[in-house]
């Protein structure tokens, strides 16, 4: 795989974490969609490792090991479909997008944009999100329109669909793109950050490790998240697709956001990000 020596190791494990589904979930097995799927007989599965939680990020537990809501969905996957999980860590939702493209992995959860949907095939979204801003302690950022200002220093993620979003409301500055949420939170306690670009969930875990840093309400960007396979593959598609419909009118999408302290929306049935 072209990243795998940026990041840590793959996990094999056949159930991976405990299921938070229903053993009912389980979906119909069609030799053809399987195959199409999962031609080697195992799913890997790629999810984006950062120090703040969200729909699509997973942090790092005491032991290392990941933990987040796409952790969960590729479980309740796994054993719905009755097949082993390999987890694949990313730094980023691009590189993630980067391995479903290329067919190093079978599944990817990711948000939505145009320029992914050209590369990959969404099913439904799982989750609905806004992204804004946060700012340190001290600051004097008030408002998003103070955001968009000449040598305001507003950093994200690269390869996002939010520095996309940001990229594309600013005006006055441009969003400077850094390879992690890591390598833009280690410049905070320089002073070298004024503003950073995330998803609002994903800024709500992040918030109480900076008190006095705030974040600013509105939005610039509002998209879902969802479910993705290699382009090409119909019937897999149209099994995960299957699945993540019953995923969330069954609960388990709630479950798993919910064990990991993630408010707002489920996706209502049927829900597909435009661009997606």
């Amino acid at each position: 795989m072209k990243r795998r020596s940026l990041i840590a190791q793959s996990l094999l494990v056949p159930g991976l974490l405990p299921l938070l589904a229903r053993p009912g979930m389980a979906q119909p097995r069609d030799p053809a969609a399987l195959a199409e799927l999962a031609p080697a007989g195992r799913l890997r599965i790629g999810v984006g490792i950062a120090p703040v939680g969200s729909a699509f990020w997973a942090t790092p537990g005491p032991d290392g090991a990941p933990r987040g809501v796409t952790l969960e969905l590729a479980a309740a996957l796994g054993t719905a479909l009755g097949l082993p999980v390999e987890i694949v860590r990313f730094r980023s939702s691009s590189e993630v997008t980067d391995a479903v493209a290329s067919g190093n992995l079978e599944v990817g959860f990711m948000p939505v944009d145009a320029e992914r949907a050209a590369r990959v095939a969404f099913g439904p979204d799982y989750y609905l999100t806004t992204s804004t801003y946060w700012v340190p302690p001290g600051s004097r950022i008030q408002t998003l329109a103070e955001v968009d200002a000449p040598g305001v220093r507003v950093y994200g993620v690269a390869g996002t669909t939010t520095i996309r979003g940001a990229a594309r409301s600013l005006t006055r500055t441009q969003p400077i793109a850094e390879a992690s949420v890591d390598a833009i939170l280690a410049k905070v306690p320089a002073g070298e950050v004024d503003a950073v670009a995330l998803g609002r969930e994903s800024l709500a875990t992040l918030a109480p490790r900076y008190p006095g840093s705030r974040i600013l309400d509105g939005y610039f960007h509002s998209l879902g998240t969802a479910i993705a396979v290699p382009p090409g593959r119909p019937k897999a598609l149209a099994l995960v697709t299957a699945w993540m419909e019953q995923a969330k009118a069954d609960g388990t999408v709630r479950r798993a956001l919910d064990a990991h302290g993630i408010g707002g929306p489920v996706a209502p049935a049927g829900s597909r990000t435009a661009g997606g």
